[in-house]
């Protein structure tokens, strides 16, 4: 989940396309907030860790495994306990298993997103259209679970789900709240796990969301040249991997990334979503779409024949689309798209929609439809789960995602507006540096979040370094979070299954 900001004041290009705006400001008012922000606060010590041993059915055979909430510690460069990261795994029976670390994004975002919406082997329903917040966040089998192929490690980044700050906020801010900040401690606590759990030898294999997928591969990079711990393969689910997008006056590429998911979703709503009709909206994306914006007025019949096209891709009234030039703004798309239905549609997934409470402003007033409505069913899910199931007692507050941590992380850096850059620079590295390295980078056709045409751009442009399908990309019905439809969940675990196969 990449944290976004829905104000129409600032339409740039990276925020269009990439969504790296920070949600709106806000301030702690206690102290249970307070230790959220990381500031300096008196709190009780978190539990031991807990286990409980569960089981499932998974293809008419039972599996066996254990569910384990403990805390790695974080220490500053002195050695002094500054931070305490809590995990869930779960770990089956077997031998010479390989263990797989997931993360989500935001950042803000606990991993709870992957785990009880994903890969776990538990799952709880959020993120498709006609759910409500307040339907009950009941826990069932996930028959899309990684369990039975890898153990599982989700981990919670400093100020989520339950990890904290010890220290001050200033001082979080320096260790824990920041692009190459976040990478290092993180990898420690991945290091961490191996040796507490006695699994240094075992293959490893890291899966990251969203903003979690620009960790991917800088943890990936970072383990193998810093910590000194291999990585076999790497999954980015809907990953912010996306190429400098420019300008949006001058560059093609923020209307390139984002048209061809604003056509996938009304495909679906048409029936006609198929790998084959979006390679012909890829092939015109990358093609006589961007000639036809780089030229401008200098060809008088440009900008009419690819506002024509663009009309008849999306299926947007036509008066829209010429006012817009063929170049569809998201959220301007998002209004527009349900605005006879007074509905707003998600960046995360256009189909999923909420009433807009503010339908005769300007500009869109309220937050993400998806974004407000997961909060409830996966924090209630999670906590019940810890607290009650596996026993990890704590009153302690449960962020599944946090606004403070986004307001507070530093984007001041070389790539600090989320643009992917340094992910995809990194991703290069890992996988000139380990020949072995699988990737599967995996979108949901719709998602505006973290485009998956950003991704196809991106991996394009990787040089093929001996065996040429070690990187690729999948795309699947649904948005953002694509897995939250049974038939995308299935199909991403048979595309991972068949990686770690090769290990």
């Amino acid at each position: 989940m990449l944290l976004t900001s829905f104000s129409p004041a600032v339409p740039s290009a990276v925020a269009q396309a990439a969504s790296d705006a920070k949600p709106a400001d806000a301030k702690p008012t206690d102290a249970k907030s307070a230790a959220t922000a990381g500031m300096s606060t008196t709190l009780p010590p978190l539990p031991a860790d807990a286990h409980v041993e569960q089981s499932m059915q998974m293809e008419g055979k039972t599996l066996h495994y254990t569910v384990t909430v403990g805390t790695l510690p974080v220490r500053d460069s002195k050695g002094a306990l500054s931070g305490e990261v809590v995990y869930t795994s779960y770990v089956a029976e077997g031998k010479d298993r390989p263990v797989t670390f997931a993360f989500n994004g935001g950042p803000g975002a606990a991993s709870v997103y992957l785990n009880l919406g994903a890969i776990g082997p538990k799952r709880v329903a959020f993120g498709a259209e006609g759910q409500s917040p307040s339907d009950p966040a009941t826990l069932t089998d996930n028959p899309g679970t990684w369990l039975d192929f890898t153990d599982l490690v989700f981990i919670d980044p400093i100020g989520t789900g339950f990890s904290r700050s010890l220290v001050s906020e200033e001082e979080a801010k320096k260790q824990f709240y920041g692009p190459d900040q976040d990478i290092a401690y993180l990898s420690r606590n991945i290091y961490d796990w191996l040796v507490k759990n006695g699994r240094l030898q075992s293959r490893k294999y890291i899966v990251g969301e969203s903003y979690g997928g620009y960790r991917g591969p800088r943890l990936t990079a970072y383990l193998q040249s810093q910590t000194g711990v291999a990585v076999n393969g790497l999954v980015l689910v809907s990953p912010a991997l996306s190429p400098q997008a420019g300008s949006q006056d001058l560059s093609p590429i923020p209307w390139m990334m984002t048209l061809p998911s604003i056509v996938a979703a009304n495909y679906e709503r048409q029936g006609k979503l198929t790998n084959e009709s979006m390679a012909e909206v890829i092939d015109y994306t990358r093609g006589e779409y961007a000639v036809d914006l780089m030229k401008g007025n200098s060809d008088p019949a440009a900008t009419p024949r690819l506002v024509k096209k663009v009309t008849e891709l999306t299926g947007l009234d036509p008066t829209f689309v010429k006012q817009s030039g063929g170049r569809l703004e998201t959220q301007a798309f998002l209004r527009e798209e349900f605005r006879e239905t007074g509905k707003l549609g998600s960046r995360y997934d256009p189909n999923v929609t909420a009433y807009d409470p503010f339908p005769y402003n300007p500009t869109q007033e309220t937050q993400d439809p998806i974004l407000l409505s997961i909060i409830a069913p996966t924090t209630t899910a999670m906590v019940d789960f810890v607290t009650r199931t596996v026993g990890w007692k704590t009153d302690a507050s449960y962020n599944a995602l946090s606004f403070e941590v986004n307001r507070m992380w530093d984007q001041s850096g070389h790539d600090g507006a989320f643009s992917g850059s340094a992910a995809a620079s990194d991703l290069r590295v890992a996988v000139a540096t380990d020949p072995k390295l699988r990737v599967v980078i995996a979108h949901g056709w719709a998602d505006l979040s973290c485009p998956f045409m950003g991704s196809v751009l991106t991996v394009s442009q990787i040089p093929t370094m001996g065996d040429a399908t070690r990187v690729q990309v999948h795309e699947y019905p649904g948005g953002h979070m694509y897995y939250a439809r049974p038939a995308s969940s299935l199909a991403l675990r048979k595309d991972v299954m068949e990686m770690v196969s090769k290990h």
